[in-house]
């Protein structure tokens, strides 16, 4: 694969249908990875709960391995090796204890991990259509943002429901990132409402990359994904969409120097500055 170039690569989102089969979760994973290495990218991103979706907690508990553990993880990693491909796991379910983390993973080209992170905030919702959601009653959150720097940019790793907490976007793009993530399994009632603005309003008030994978359709456990995995650039324009609900493969260059652009014409994170709240 040819090297990127000094700001520019080429990005991949594999969305996915991932089922209650772990075996046949991880040889599509496989599959996008391999694509997408063929396809030019030197980046590649998988949804959250790549390798699982279930909602039953005890089948969910059956199948969840710790991180040394993990079949899918080690076949990532060896596949990423194989491609020599950047792999950016969007989560996991990883037994930590009496507990789950939902933990992201970054393997670089010869396979090994570069970083990993757990979703820091956990889904507990009531929909209006009924839907109601505990992540909290099975799994453990993190408490550390990351930022991880690779050969051609610097991205900053979140997950799903992080998406809807800006002041965690604006403190990785103060840190450094050029890059922001945001892999995720959004059901279709949120998604509808409000996927689109929300990656496009990361990216627009940080002036960053936004890229998130997606799980997409019905899945084996009843539920329902929004997809449209989305790769955005610093304007808030949608460079690539994956726009049916099933397993897709999109693809982008990113050029770096948009970042650059984007923050020089509205410098928003070199103008914010601390406040008070006065009631009157």
């Amino acid at each position: 694969m040819a090297a990127p170039a000094p700001t520019r690569f080429v990005a991949a989102c594999a969305q996915m249908q991932a089922g209650r089969d772990p075996a046949a979760n991880r040889e599509a994973a496989i599959a996008a990875v391999r694509e997408a290495a063929r396809r030019g990218a030197h980046y590649v991103q998988t949804p959250e709960t790549t390798s699982l979706v279930e909602r039953d907690r005890e089948r969910l508990f059956s199948h969840v391995r710790t991180q040394d553990e993990d079949e899918t993880l080690a076949a990532l990693r060896a596949v990423a090796r194989e491609a020599g491909i950047v792999v950016h796991v969007g989560s996991l379910a990883i037994r930590n204890g009496e507990r789950i983390a939902n933990r992201a993973f970054l393997i670089d080209g010869t396979g090994a991990i570069r970083a990993s992170y757990d979703k820091l905030h956990l889904y507990d919702v009531d929909l209006p259509n009924g839907e109601s959601w505990r992540e909290s009653a099975t799994y453990t959150g993190g408490d550390c943002a990351v930022v991880v720097e690779l050969p051609f940019a610097t991205l900053g790793l979140s997950i799903c429901y992080d998406i809807r907490f800006p002041a965690l976007y604006r403190g990785l793009a103060e840190a450094g990132a050029q890059v922001l993530t945001a892999p995720a399994a959004f059901t279709k009632q949120t998604g509808e409402a409000h996927w689109h603005v929300l990656q496009r309003a990361r990216a627009i008030e940080t002036g960053s990359f936004m890229i998130s994978a997606a799980q997409a359709g019905r899945h084996e456990d009843g539920r329902d994904t929004f997809g449209h995995s989305l790769i955005v650039d610093p304007w808030g324009r949608i460079l690539a969409e994956a726009e049916t609900p099933a397993p897709a493969l999109i693809l982008a260059e990113i050029d770096l120097a948009l970042v650059e652009e984007a923050r020089r014409r509205i410098p928003t994170l070199v103008h914010a500055k601390p406040f008070r709240i006065r009631k009157a």
